[in-house]
C-alpha cells in the first residue's frame, strides 16, 4: 500500500489546535505593544486606504456588534409573562474584536496568502473588512459585493485549496430591546480545505433593508439547498441562485420565522379543555 504523500503544512499547527484569541492576539501580545500596537476597539478603523490587511485608515463598516448590550430573559418578554424558566437570565454583551497580529498557529500564514492572492488576482485587499480569531477559529469579515469572487480565489488559488463549502447559514443581531444595530443580518459561510486540513469561516453584513448578497453557487454547488434555507429562514435574497424557493416552510408562508422582527407566536395548545397559549403570551405566578 502506497503511503500517503505529505503536504507543505504539514509542520503547521493542526485546526482545533491552542489558538489566540480576539482579546490576546497570539504570544507575542506583548512584544506587538512594546512596538506602539494598540488593542482594537469597537467601532474602529482596520483597513487602509491602500488595502493593506490590519492597518488603521479606513472605516470597519459595522461587522461587529457594540460589547455592551446585555441579553435578558427569553423570547423577548418583559415583566411577569416569561413563563419558560429562562426570565431571570442574563447573559454580559459580547463581541470579539478585531485580532491583532500575530494571529498565532498558521492563521497568519493564512492572512498573508490570502492577501498575496488577491493582489494576483487584483481584488483589493479592503475586500476583507475585519479579520476575528476567537475561540480558536479564524472569521474573514467580506464585502458583500466581493463574496463570490472571494470563494473563487479561496478554492482555486494553489496556496489555499477551500474545495467545500460545507454550510451556509443565517444570523439577525437585531436587538430585541430596540436598540440600534448596524448591519445586523449576517450570512455565514464555512469552508474546508481538504488538501490543508484547514477550516475559516467568511461573514458577510447585511442590512435589513437591504438583505441582498451574491450566491455562491456556482463556486460551491453545496450551498444550493443551504442559500434556499437561510432565504426562508431569514429573508436573504441570494442574487444569481438557480431556483430560490422555500425549502423548510410552505411555499406560500408569509414571512421569515428566525428574524428577530418575526412575531414569536406559536400554536396554542389544547390540554384537558385548557388552552395553553405561547410562551410570549403566558403570565407568571412567582
Amino acid at each position: 500500500m502506497t503511503e500517503p504523500t505529505g503536504t507543505s503544512k504539514d509542520d503547521q499547527e493542526p485546526t482545533g489546535g491552542k489558538q489566540s484569541s480576539a482579546e490576546a492576539g497570539g504570544a507575542a501580545t506583548e512584544e506587538q505593544r512594546a512596538r506602539g500596537g494598540e488593542p482594537p476597539r469597537e467601532g474602529g478603523l482596520e483597513q487602509s486606504t491602500d488595502g493593506a490587511v490590519g492597518a488603521d485608515t479606513s472605516p470597519e463598516g459595522g461587522t461587529r456588534l457594540a460589547p455592551t448590550r446585555e441579553r435578558r430573559g427569553m423570547f423577548g418578554v418583559r415583566g411577569s409573562g416569561d413563563t419558560s424558566g429562562f426570565g431571570g437570565l442574563t447573559l454580559p454583551g459580547y463581541a470579539p474584536a478585531p485580532a491583532e497580529r500575530p494571529y498565532g498557529g498558521w492563521f497568519d500564514e493564512l492572512a498573508d496568502e490570502l492577501a498575496e492572492a488577491l493582489d494576483r488576482n487584483g481584488i483589493a485587499r479592503s475586500a476583507v473588512r475585519q479579520i476575528t480569531i476567537d475561540r480558536g477559529e479564524i472569521t474573514f469579515y467580506v464585502e458583500r459585493e466581493r463574496i463570490l469572487e472571494l470563494c473563487r480565489l479561496l478554492r482555486d488559488e494553489p496556496t489555499l485549496r477551500f474545495e467545500l463549502c460545507s454550510s451556509v447559514s443565517g444570523v439577525d443581531y437585531t436587538a430585541p430591546d430596540g436598540a440600534e444595530v448596524r448591519q445586523p443580518l449576517h450570512v455565514v459561510y464555512q469552508l474546508l480545505s481538504m488538501t490543508y486540513r484547514r477550516r475559516i469561516r467568511l461573514e458577510v453584513a447585511l442590512d435589513v433593508a437591504d438583505p441582498h448578497v451574491p450566491s455562491v453557487v456556482e463556486v460551491y454547488p453545496t450551498a444550493d439547498w443551504h442559500e434556499r434555507e437561510t432565504w426562508d429562514m431569514f429573508g436573504v435574497i441570494f442574487d444569481g441562485h438557480p431556483a430560490l424557493t422555500r425549502i423548510l416552510m410552505p411555499d406560500d408562508w408569509e414571512g421569515h420565522p428566525q428574524r428577530k422582527d418575526y412575531p414569536l407566536g406559536g400554536i396554542p395548545v389544547e390540554y384537558k379543555g385548557a388552552e395553553i397559549p405561547p410562551p410570549d403570551e403566558r403570565r407568571a405566578y412567582s
